[in-house]
């Protein structure tokens, strides 16, 4: 059986501290009417300069939603790096630890916006000199954290990344990873996570379970400490599977999580195009030949948007990731506000 899940918003908690630790860019966004082919020449029919980068788009989400995000990153000291932050700055973003240093290059990207097929295409050059641990004294790593309470890391930076994550888990600040694609050092941050979120095809490729069900089960066996994780689905939503606490539900016979989601999809009204959210209950979840947790299912569907409104994707993952970190805050708001009224 599911439910219909129907949320509504309290105010924010006022601690309401993120630190997100990547990429903060420059982004070149040029609109064409459709992707060029091979050693064509084509004109653009406009020319956008954007900040970017996973981690400056969903902090700058988040900050517009009203947290207060603090960025550990880097950048040059050229002109790319001054706009990087002075567009963050007036968001609302602290830049207090972003690293500085003298020449060198900042990152900058090159987006190709397809008009005919609505997509986008990103050709990235990464801040040199690259950030290293040793870019970030102790002091100015404990400043950050001071009374966050969430960590948020979109996998780049990862050495630099994998300390502050070891330094978070100590404090026993949750962590929160975007595990987009499967980059360099991301399985050591994936074992300190609370809670990931990952794109359509990271499930199936980082597991090489073909199903993207039996693969997030994979996930929550793999990591034991990891909340939920979710798998976002583009125009078709995103899919969550969340373990539950203290066992919740063991007691119920085993239910197959791929059927399961079928099912789910089954309770969608199709006439709404209004995101919405169906929920299994409570139940031990299993995928054959990988093993069973107990937990439940969630399926999100996204906006129904005609075709002539949307302009193109560039930044709606980042978009997602800095409206779960705003979710943080009313769970747990709300999880304080349920204690105090037992």
């Amino acid at each position: 059986m599911a439910e219909t899940l129907s949320i509504a918003v309290p105010p924010l908690p006022w601690r309401r501290i993120v630190v997100g630790c990547g990429m903060a860019a420059i982004d070149f966004v040029a609109t064409v009417d459709a992707f060029p082919k091979p050693d064509d020449k084509i004109r653009s029919k406009r020319l956008k300069v954007l900040g970017g980068g996973n981690a400056g788009n969903a902090l700058t989400c988040a900050a517009r939603l009203g947290l207060t995000p603090r960025l550990i990153s880097k950048v040059a000291d050229d002109t790319h790096g001054g706009y990087i932050l002075a567009e963050l700055e007036a968001d609302g973003i602290d830049i207090s630890n972003v690293v500085i240093c003298n020449g060198g290059t900042s990152t900058f990207s090159y987006v190709i916006v397809d008009n005919q097929m609505k997509t986008r295409t990103c050709i990235y050059t990464p801040v040199y000199p690259a950030m290293v641990p040793e870019d970030l004294p102790r002091s100015s790593l404990l400043s950050a954290l001071d009374e966050a309470k969430l960590v948020y890391f979109d996998g780049w930076l990862h050495r630099t990344a994998l300390v502050i994550a070891q330094q978070a888990a100590e404090m026993n600040i949750p962590i929160l990873i975007d595990a987009e694609t499967n980059k360099s050092g991301l399985n050591g941050l994936l074992d300190l996570a609370s809670y990931i979120i990952c794109s359509e095809k990271f499930p199936q490729e980082w597991t090489s379970i073909p199903s993207i069900t039996y693969a997030l089960v994979s996930i929550l066996l793999r990591f034991p400490h990891v909340r939920f994780a979710i798998a976002t689905l583009g125009e078709k939503g995103c899919i969550m599977l969340e373990r539950s606490i203290d066992d919740e539900g063991s007691d119920i016979d085993e239910t197959d999580v791929e059927n399961l989601l079928e099912s789910l999809k089954m309770r969608v009204d199709k006439d709404n195009v209004l995101p919405s959210c169906v929920s299994s209950e409570c139940m031990r979840l299993c995928a054959p030949g990988v093993g069973t947790i107990s937990g439940r299912l969630l399926l999100g569907t996204a906006e129904i948007i005609p075709s002539s409104e949307i302009v193109d994707t560039t930044g709606a993952g980042d978009a997602f990731i800095g409206a779960i970190l705003y979710g943080h805050f009313l769970w747990t708001q709300h999880v304080i506000r349920s204690f105090y009224l037992r």
